[in-house]
């Protein structure tokens, strides 16, 4: 390959980090728009603090975990087909660095801000790349297990699994140690309503991962020659699916509305390189079905008070995302082939089970040691070292 080629493979890359990049700014005005206006600065401050923690934690480990490739002691590695390899580190930063930014909204309003940063630390260095590095660089020979035993390799070709559903698995422990926000659930069985500071806001960030989802997808392929404009059409066709579901299902309500087209990014993330359009737009509606059904499940009867539904968003249409891909990533059904459900179902699992008790033991010894739950005066006043402090407004009711 020429140096030219090498040129236009770091530019493609680079462009697709900058999208996803972008896309944190969504997951801040995501979840801005939906906790209430005294927790609004601590939203924004947190996502952007988590995102500095994150480019640390994988810089100078969570890289080299995953990849093997260590900036220090591999000088060629700084100029070596244009930079290509720290494009690359840009790009995977930017979804190493969404797992923090999912939990974030699964535990706003009251979760200390520095034992956060500590988890965040410890989930992008180690936790995550782990398991990156055993579905994307082959690691501890579990993907030859596979095709050895089920003819086929798991596949995530965009993270479904390795990034929403890790992300929403992790969160679900992180949830259930901090307890539900003051006043949410009363002693009698009656739910308080917490609903949106801004529909808009919470709209704006829904827009803009969804545009930024496109780079997230497409440049997966992280090659020129390898880019393939069915994942744009497919993730497309997923959004919509996801969008028209939760707004039948969710009854007009903008929350779910606005979930719904991400509920299907995320799902067709794994197979959106295989699938059919018409595959990647049942996948996508069945994620929003998944969405509505669980986060009303998990707020009104189980009483997780999950903020953003974080846990149902991607953990659970993240873990569909990785079966869908095995099942309309089958040419029987309109898919390219290469797949075998076994290997999704037990990579999936596989998943699954590392976030989640990979979660329940960082935030278990941070409870444990430090604390992660505000005092019930800062909780109440929105007050975590100046960052919660903004004043509160009455609120509109809503199924929020």
């Amino acid at each position: 390959m020429d140096a030219h080629a090498y040129g236009a493979n770091a530019l493609f890359v680079l462009l697709g980090a900058i999208m996803i990049l972008a896309m944190h700014a969504g997951f801040a005005f995501l979840e801005l728009g939906t906790v209430r206006k005294k927790n609004q600065v601590n939203a924004l401050v947190k996502i952007l603090a988590d995102f500095a923690i994150s480019t640390i934690a994988y810089f100078f480990v969570g890289y080299s975990v995953a990849y093997g490739v260590n900036f220090f002691s591999n000088a060629e590695v700084l100029s070596a087909r244009n930079g290509f390899e720290l494009v690359k580190f840009f790009f995977l930063l930017t979804f190493a660095a969404a797992i923090p930014a999912i939990i974030s909204g699964g535990i706003a309003e009251r979760a200390k801000f520095h034992p956060q940063l500590v988890a965040t630390a410890l989930l992008v260095g180690f936790v995550y790349p782990f398991f990156e590095g055993i579905v994307w660089n082959h690691r501890f020979g579990i993907q030859a297990w596979f095709k050895l035993m089920f003819s086929y390799e798991f596949h995530d070709f965009a993270g479904s699994v390795v990034v929403h559903a890790v992300g929403g698995w992790v969160a679900l422990p992180a949830v259930l140690l901090l307890g539900a926000r003051r006043g949410r659930y009363g002693k009698d069985g009656a739910i308080s309503a917490h609903p949106p500071s801004s529909i808009p806001f919470l709209a704006l960030g829904a827009w803009i991962l969804t545009i930024g989802w496109f780079g997230f997808n497409v440049m997966s392929a992280q090659t020129l020659d390898q880019m393939n404009g069915l994942v744009a059409i497919n993730s497309l066709m997923a959004m919509v699916g996801g969008t028209l579901v939760t707004l039948l299902l969710g009854k007009n309500d903008p929350g779910f509305a606005y979930n719904g087209p991400l509920a299907g990014l995320v799902a067709v993330c794994a197979g959106s390189d295989l699938m059919h359009p018409l595959g990647a737009l049942v996948t996508g509606g069945i994620a929003g079905w998944i969405f509505v059904w669980m986060f009303t499940l998990t707020q009104n009867k189980w009483k997780i008070d999950d903020v953003l539904g974080v846990w149902p968003l991607h953990g659970l249409c993240g873990a569909w995302g990785g079966l869908a891909a095995g099942i309309f990533g089958l040419k029987l059904l309109g898919g390219r082939g290469g797949v075998s459900i076994l290997s999704q179902l037990l990579g999936t699992l596989m998943g699954i089970g590392i976030a989640f008790v990979s979660g329940l033991v960082i935030y278990w010894v941070l409870r444990k040691v430090i604390g992660i739950r505000l005092d019930p005066e800062q909780e109440f006043d929105g007050a975590d070292l100046a960052i919660h402090k903004i004043s509160a407004t009455p609120e509109r009711e809503s199924s929020w």
